[in-house]
């Protein structure tokens, strides 16, 4: 019975959808070289986006704490 109600997509919340734009603020970089972005605390890798730009993002995927996204022309 414990089976059948398992839903895996429940044991983490992710606040953002693929293919979906959110308006963000570039926050922070990361090792790499990339933007880091949060939707509630949920962090988001923008490759090219600078400390500080605020900018559009689409979702390109997600994982279980993190997201990668890109810069909206």
């Amino acid at each position: 019975m414990f089976e059948d109600s398992y839903n895996r997509q429940e044991e983490y919340s992710c606040p953002v959808d693929v293919g979906s734009e959110y308006d963000v603020k570039i926050e922070d970089q990361g090792k790499s070289g990339d933007g880091i972005a949060r939707i509630d605390g949920f962090v988001i890798f923008i490759p090219g986006a600078e400390v500080g730009q605020e900018v559009t993002v689409k979702i390109n995927a997600t994982r279980r704490k993190f997201a990668f996204g890109e810069v909206v022309e």
